[in-house]
């Protein structure tokens, strides 16, 4: 059976790239709507994840300039902690709240680990340890 060939699927992609191109580009045409719904789903899904919450909270502080050599431990030791290191106020999972958690650093250190401590987020806006 030649589609089982791997030399012989290798020469086939390398004589048809302009028809295979063209057929994934009306594949995709066709199914975006379809694709872009079942995307959308799986991200929503996956978020609400263990290891979603990780990603996404790493892929914010980066965005965010922190600096760390080792993302797993920080992340550990974001969510084992469960008061604010300055003021011991409970910390809760959450946004915008005064007693959510959050990641203090430091904005004017651009080369070396800049992370302060897990504050509330009343004491990360006064900026108590800066």
């Amino acid at each position: 059976m030649s589609y089982k060939d791997p030399e012989y699927n290798k020469k086939y992609r390398e004589n048809n790239k302009d028809k295979l191109k063209e057929y994934k580009r009306q594949y995709y045409l066709k199914n975006k709507e379809k694709n872009k719904k079942h995307r959308s789903e799986y991200q929503i899904i996956y978020r609400n994840t263990k290891n979603g919450h990780k990603v996404q909270s790493v892929s914010s502080w980066k965005k965010n300039g922190i600096l760390c050599f080792d993302w797993d431990l920080l992340y550990e030791l974001y969510i084992n902690t469960d008061k604010c290191e300055h003021c011991s106020v409970k910390l809760i999972s959450g946004h915008h709240k005064s007693n959510c958690r959050c990641l203090d650093h430091d904005h004017s250190i651009t080369d070396k680990f800049n992370v302060r401590g897990v504050l509330c987020n009343s004491c990360n806006l006064k900026d108590v340890l800066g």
